[in-house]
């Protein structure tokens, strides 16, 4: 993987766990970097996804993909924080 490659693929997700966040209600006590983490893991799902699927490569935006990346960084955002939460209760 090429250098552009890797921050392009930080940045998307970070952008990806930042929308994962702001889908979830409350607040969440997980870090940024937390959220960077989460965020690749569910851009990279969830391409994997779209792609089973067969919604990854449609002319235009790729909004059913998006969704599927956003929806699975919301559940590994709840998933971390209630786990993060349990531990000082």
């Amino acid at each position: 993987m090429e250098i552009t490659g890797l921050i392009s693929a930080l940045v998307i997700g970070l952008i990806v766990g930042g929308l994962g966040r702001l889908v979830v209600p409350g607040k969440q006590h997980i870090s940024m970097l937390t959220t960077l983490l989460v965020g690749v893991a569910a851009a990279l799902l969830g391409t994997f996804a779209a792609s089973v699927l067969g919604v990854a490569d449609t002319s235009g935006p790729d909004w059913l993909e998006m969704a599927l990346q956003v929806g699975l960084a919301g559940v590994g955002v709840t998933t971390l924080a209630r786990s993060k939460s349990r531990q000082f209760h």
